[in-house]
Formats: structure tokens, sequence, C-alpha cells
């Protein structure tokens, strides 16, 4: 065990997390809500940290980043438990897992930089359940990643508490944020947590950080996909994070407790994406499916392709550093 961060003792003998919103009150010898962070004699301990599920190298388009160092890969792993509790979740196995219950294993800090160095991958993924819930161990390698200039990426659903943010977010580069539905009425009946602490999460990330922020919205039938809702979310991206940030739609497979609900079908993904372009998206994305011209990404200047993929394979960059090589126009992103 090691000993958490962010808490403060509270009233009959109970520890109050002050990690994300949720702000368990967690009673000795008990876990909160996320599984790994647990009372002990007074003081909150993660049974998390060094005891990720396992590693996986990845393509970075698979996170998704579309717009952080295109066509490499990525160290990727996670740990068990997550602070949502998301009916639809894609990686139930392992967020919804006690640790005793899975095949952990173990790996300081150190050591999972010195993998990525022993793979000559550029970038460490926090990622398959929600990094926030063990965010002392997302610092620590992070700094040292920082130190050996590899790139630290947080896959997550944004939904963190202000204070807490400003530490487990100071050595991140990049961040893919889940943003699952742009309506209270979803968040609060699939996911158990609340849609505004994840708007203020982007709107920090965007405007007090030098985080690269993408977001992914999976679309799932007749719970977030209508034309209204998808419109709704992109004016809200478009007013409070820019015309910049790229936006992915990524379609839903039946899973967990939401095994009566259909896959979504391409139409939806391509409907979604033309909404958020006529709102004035420069970069939207589809996923999960496979659709060329969705996982393109073209200049919104002069409309030139300038990286193809075929899934999360890049076929062809044509950027110029960040530029784009035909009108010259910056694109933004991280692209060295």
């Amino acid at each position: 065990m090691y000993l958490a961060k962010w808490w403060e003792p509270t009233d009959k003998n109970k520890i109050l997390c002050t990690l994300c919103p949720r702000y368990c009150k967690i009673g000795e010898g008990q876990p909160g809500f996320c599984y790994i962070r647990q009372n002990h004699n007074g003081k909150l301990y993660t049974i998390g940290y060094g005891r990720p599920t396992g590693f996986a190298m990845d393509p970075i388009e698979k996170k998704p980043l579309n717009h952080f160092l295109p066509g490499t890969e990525v160290l990727s792993f996670g740990t068990a438990g997550c602070n949502l509790g998301c009916k639809f979740c894609q990686n139930w196995s392992i967020s919804k897992a006690k640790l005793d219950d899975t095949n952990a294993v173990s790996a300081s800090p150190d050591e999972v930089v010195k993998l990525a160095q022993k793979h000559s991958t550029p970038s460490i993924a926090f990622t398959y359940n929600d990094p926030t819930i063990f965010g002392e161990y997302v610092i620590d390698i992070s700094k040292i990643a920082r130190e050996e200039n590899i790139k630290s990426v947080m896959v997550t659903a944004g939904y963190i508490d202000k204070e807490a943010r400003k530490d487990v977010y100071k050595y991140i580069d990049a961040a893919n944020v889940d943003l699952k539905a742009f309506t209270e009425k979803f968040y609060y009946k699939l996911t158990f947590s609340h849609l505004d602490d994840v708007l203020d999460t982007l709107i920090w990330l965007k405007n007090e950080t030098d985080v690269w922020v993408e977001i992914t919205t999976l679309l799932i039938p007749d719970e977030n996909d209508s034309e209204e809702e998808i419109k709704k979310e992109c004016d809200w991206i478009l007013e409070n994070l820019g015309e910049n940030v790229p936006l992915h739609f990524t379609a839903f497979h039946p899973d967990f407790k939401m095994r009566d609900k259909n896959k979504t079908n391409e139409e939806t993904l391509i409907r979604a994406r033309k909404i958020a372009i006529n709102t004035g998206i420069n970069f939207c994305y589809v996923g999960n499916i496979y659709n060329r011209e969705g996982q393109t990404t073209y200049c919104p200047n002069c409309k030139t392709k300038l990286i193809e993929r075929d899934w999360h394979s890049v076929l062809t960059n044509n950027l110029n550093d960040n530029i784009c090589h035909k009108c010259s126009i910056e694109i933004p992103g991280v692209f060295n």
C-alpha cells in the first residue's frame, strides 16, 4: 500500500477523499467508490500504486490522439478500478475489477519509464481505466518521464477535483478527455457522475495548462446521438475551447450492462462529424469503424489531405513539422 494524497479526516472515524468530485467518505477498512483508495487505521492508502494490470504497445491514434506524435507508438497501461460507474463501459473487466481479482504486475515509476526507453517509445499513456484514481503513480511516472524526454498522456473522463488536478497534470503533455454526452441526465443515470465537473476540467486544461487536448464522445443509439445534443456539444466546444480542439466521435458496441443496445451505425458517426464541421470545428474524426475520410487530417484552410490514416495506421504524412505543405498555415498539435 502507498500513502495517498488528497484526503482529510472527518467525523465518525471516516476519511474524506478529495481526489475527485465524488468526495467519498470512507470508513475504517473500507474502499472508496473506485475500489483502490482505502482507509486503513485512519489514513488513506492507494493500493493501485505500482500495480498495473499489464502493459501494451499501442499506436497513439488508438487513444485516440490524432494531433500528438502521429504514427508513433505509446506504452499503455492502467490499474484496476474506476471513479465512474458507466453502464456502457468498454473496458469493464479492468475498470470494475478489485485489485485482488486482477492479475496485477509490479512496476515502480522508474521501471515504467525504463520499459518505455527499452522499446524506444516517445510517450507513456495512462489509460484503460481512469488514471485519475492512481494520480500519485501518474505524478511520479510523468515527472521521471519528463526528465528523460518522454511524453505523458492521460486518457480520462476528466472527473477530478479542481485542486487535485493541478498536481496530477503537472507533468502531463497530452490528454484525451471522454466527454461522454452533453446532458446531465445521461451523466447522472449512466455514469453516476456529473457533466459540469467534466466541462470545468476541459476549460481548465485548455485555458490554464500547456496540455494538448483532444475530446472523444462515444455515441450510443438513442442515448446521446440526437442531432440536437451533438450540435449543442459542438457549439459548447467552439465557444469554450475553440475550433482547433480535435473531436472524435466513436462507435459503441454492446457491453457490460448495456448489452441490449445496438451498436452505433456508420451513418450516425458521419452525420455527427458533418454537424461538427458545419458548426465550425476544424478537426473532427470518427472511430471504431473503417472510414478513411473520417480518420484523415485535412488542412482547414486549403482542404488538402495532410495525414491519411487507415484505422490506426498512418499511410501518409504531408506536414512539414506542423505546417501545411500546400498553403503553409500552421496546424495545431504536437507533431515533433
